[in-house]
C-alpha cells in the first residue's frame, strides 16, 4: 500500500498527530494512517490484529518500510510479534505521516505508551494462613487509566510473596510464592470487565511467617512492580480438642477454641462438612456467639477415620471482615481387638494324672534313645567314609572285595587233574615226552 499524498488538505485533516505530552496517548486509526510529531524522541506503538495473522508492516514517511524482521538489523527498533498484536518501540522516529499495513482489527487503536505505572491497594497488615484475600490494581498511562480494552487483554497483574528468610519464622527458606495472576476480563473474582481495574482473590496456603508482597505487570517491553511493606502471616487463630465417645451409645465432641487477640469471637460463623468412616457426609453450621469455644457433635460410627472440613467467616480485631478455609481436621478410631473367651480347664483324676506322667516319661525315654541312636549312627557313617577314602586314595585298592565261589574251585581242579597224571607218568619213565606227543608223531621210518 502506498503512502497517501500528505499535501492534500483532506488527507491532512484525516491524519491525527501523535503527541508525547501526556494529553493524547490513544487515537483511532483513520484508514490505517497516523502522524508522528517532530518532538517525539521515542514512541511505543501497539497494534491489534486478527489472531494468527502475520505481523503488520510500517510504512515510513519516505516510503521505506519496517518489518518485524527489521528489528534484528536496526538498533533503534524493537518489535515483538505476538499471536494477536504487535508491540513496537521506535527511537528517533521519522516525523511525518506513517501508515500501517496488515489485518488490523476494526476497533484497533494506536496506543502510545508513556509513563506506565501500577497502582495497587496495600494488603492488610493482619493475615493468617488459610485466609482468602481480595486485592485490586490499576494500570495508568501518564497518570490516566488506559481506556483501550484490547491493551488490557495482553497484560496481567501478578502477585508474589517473597520470604524474608528470617529463621525465627516457619517460612524460613520458603523462597517465592506466586499466589495469583489477574486479568481485567470480568472472570473469576474480577468485578467488571474492561474497567481498567484488576480485581482478584487468592488464598494464603503457604507457610506462616514474615513475607514481602510484590505486585507487578509485565509485557515484552516493560515491567512495573509495586513492593509493599512487610506483613506477617500468622497461624490460624483456632485450636481443636476432641473428646471421643466412651461407648457405642455416646457421640464424639470436637471443641474449637478461638483466639480473641486476632478475631472477634462474637462475629465468627463456622460451617463445614463431616466425612464419616461409612462414607456418609453431614453438613453443619455453628452460629456466632460471644463464647471463645464452639462445640461440634459428631456421630459415633464405630471404628474408622473421621474428617472435618471447616470454613470460617468473621471480623478480625482490626475490624476487617475475613473468610478462611481451615486445614481439614482428622481423627481415627482404632479397630477393636476381639477377645477370645478362655475355655474351662478339664478335670483330671489322680489315675489320669499318673497315666499322663507315665506316658510323658516313656516319650522322654524314647526321645533320648532316638537321639543316642542318631549320634552313634552318625559316627559310624563318618568312620566308614573315612576308611573308604583311605583305601581308595591312599592305598590305591579297590573298594570291592575278592569273592571265592566253591563251584569255581571244583572246575579248576578237574581241569588240572589230567596234567597231574601226565606229570606222574613222566616221572616214572624219566622222559620228557608224553603220550600225546607219541600220538602226534607221524614221521616215516627209513625202512
Amino acid at each position: 500500500m502506498m503512502l497517501p499524498n500528505t499535501s492534500s488538505a483532506t488527507n491532512e485533516d484525516k491524519i491525527t498527530l501523535l503527541q508525547r505530552d501526556g494529553r493524547q496517548n490513544e487515537i483511532p486509526l483513520l484508514e490505517n494512517r497516523f502522524r508522528i510529531d517532530y518532538k517525539v524522541d521515542e514512541i511505543t506503538l501497539l497494534f491489534f490484529r486478527k489472531p494468527g495473522a502475520p505481523a503488520v508492516v510500517l510504512v515510513k514517511p519516505d516510503g521505506s518500510k519496517y518489518y518485524a524482521t527489521s528489528a534484528r538489523k536496526d538498533d533503534n527498533l524493537q518489535w515483538f510479534d505476538e499471536l494477536s498484536y504487535d508491540l513496537i518501540t521506535i527511537k528517533q522516529p521519522m516525523p511525518g505521516p506513517w501508515q500501517v499495513v496488515g489485518s488490523i482489527l476494526p476497533k484497533s487503536r494506536i496506543v502510545v505508551l508513556g509513563e506506565v505505572e501500577l497502582q495497587a491497594e496495600p494488603l492488610p497488615p493482619l493475615l493468617f494462613r488459610g485466609e482468602t484475600v481480595k486485592i485490586t490494581g490499576q494500570i495508568l498511562n501518564d497518570g490516566e487509566p488506559i481506556q483501550v480494552g484490547l491493551f488490557r487483554d495482553v497484560v496481567s497483574l501478578n502477585v508474589d510473596f517473597i520470604s524474608t528468610n528470617n529463621s525465627d519464622f516457619a517460612n524460613f527458606g520458603a523462597g517465592t510464592q506466586n499466589v495469583a495472576e489477574f486479568k481485567d476480563d470480568g472472570r473469576g473474582f474480577d468485578e467488571r470487565p474492561k474497567d481498567g481495574i484488576f480485581t482478584g482473590e487468592f488464598k494464603l496456603v503457604f507457610p506462616a511467617g514474615q513475607w514481602r508482597p510484590e505486585l507487578y505487570i509485565e509485557t515484552p517491553l516493560l515491567k512495573r512492580t509495586v513492593v509493599q511493606d512487610l506483613i506477617e502471616v500468622k497461624e490460624p487463630p483456632f485450636s481443636y480438642e476432641i473428646a471421643l465417645a466412651e461407648d457405642d451409645l455416646q457421640e464424639h465432641h470436637l471443641t474449637i477454641t478461638l483466639d480473641n487477640q486476632i478475631v472477634q469471637p462474637e462475629t465468627v460463623l463456622i460451617q463445614g462438612k463431616i466425612y464419616y468412616p461409612n462414607n456418609e457426609e453431614q453438613m453443619f453450621t455453628l452460629d456466632a456467639k460471644n463464647s471463645l469455644t464452639r462445640q461440634l457433635t459428631i456421630k459415633n460410627y464405630d471404628w474408622g477415620r473421621y474428617s472435618v472440613e471447616l470454613s470460617v467467616f468473621g471480623t478480625n480485631v482490626n475490624g476487617r471482615e475475613f473468610m478462611a478455609t481451615l486445614p481439614t481436621y482428622k481423627f481415627e478410631i482404632e479397630r477393636p481387638i476381639e477377645v477370645v473367651p478362655e475355655l474351662p480347664a478339664p478335670i483330671i483324676t489322680p489315675a489320669q494324672q499318673q497315666e499322663i506322667e507315665r506316658v510323658a516319661k516313656e516319650a522322654e525315654s524314647m526321645a533320648t534313645i532316638t537321639f543316642i541312636s542318631l549320634i552313634v549312627g552318625g559316627n559310624l557313617l563318618v568312620l566308614l567314609l573315612g576308611w573308604l577314602a583311605i583305601r581308595v586314595f591312599v592305598q590305591k585298592k579297590s573298594i570291592m572285595p575278592k569273592i571265592n565261589l566253591p563251584f569255581l574251585k571244583k572246575k579248576t581242579a578237574v581241569e588240572n587233574e589230567p596234567q597231574s597224571n601226565e606229570k606222574k607218568e613222566l616221572d616214572k619213565n624219566g622222559s620228557k615226552s608224553d603220550r600225546s606227543g607219541e600220538i602226534l608223531n607221524l614221521s616215516m621210518s627209513d625202512d
